[in-house]
């Protein structure tokens, strides 16, 4: 999962960053509202996390114009900025919640996963595919009862195709939402992941659409989570 951390104070970002990326985010960092909204029309998030207490323009500007330009993922407001009327200020502004500094990045964390899931039509951690059981907030997966380990960028890959199940998702998208700025990315790393995935839990798991991209067809969704 890619994530848009905008924050001014330096240690503070990149503190952040280094935990989230530890969580097995891939994140990019910016420090000015500007810089958000660059970022936010070249490149896919699934998470805006947003200061308030941006420099030239207010982080309740910035969300404006973020839900305005057609950013309809989710935003987390992150900040100093513990009044009520603040929060209520933010959330009827467009974002999914709201965070107080200083935080604690697992609970940062679990904030980030489930305004993903409201995102996304879901309400709980876990999504069934079959005998695959993938838990989004542990980063675990079983099949047929038995534990699967997965790699950071295996697991982001699976826990998006089968987010979009029936959907094909292509293989620049794919490279996108688990590389951050400044990672090396060799031009068949997505291919190379797939292959994995393929390994460990079946061939038939996920389907290659010449040219195009990849899927996990819906059909084999038993129920969903």
């Amino acid at each position: 999962m890619r994530i848009l951390l905008t924050e001014d104070d330096p240690q503070l970002g990149r503190a952040t960053q280094i935990g989230l990326e530890q969580s097995g985010y891939a994140v990019d960092w910016v420090q000015s509202a500007e810089s958000a909204h660059t970022a936010a029309r070249l490149h896919h998030y699934a998470c805006i996390l947003l200061d308030l207490g941006l420099p030239q323009q207010d982080g309740m500007q910035a969300l404006a114009l973020l839900r305005q330009g057609g950013y309809d993922g989710a935003v987390l407001i992150v900040t100093a900025r513990d009044q009520v009327v603040d929060r209520i200020a933010g959330l009827d502004g467009g974002a999914d919640d709201f965070i107080i500094k200083p935080f604690d990045l697992d609970e940062l964390s679990a904030r980030i996963r489930s305004a993903c899931r409201r995102a996304h039509g879901r309400v709980r951690t876990t999504l069934v595919h079959g005998d695959i059981v993938v838990d989004a907030a542990a980063r675990r997966v079983h099949q047929a009862g038995q534990a699967v380990p997965l790699t950071a960028k295996e697991f982001s890959i699976l826990l998006m195709l089968i987010e979009h199940c029936g959907q094909v998702i292509s293989r620049e998208r794919l490279e996108e939402s688990v590389y951050s700025w400044g990672e090396e990315i060799e031009s068949n790393a997505v291919q190379v992941h797939i292959h994995h995935l393929r390994k460990k839990l079946g061939k038939a798991l996920i389907r290659t659409v010449h040219a195009v991209g990849y899927s996990i067809d819906k059909a084999a969704v038993p129920g969903g989570a």
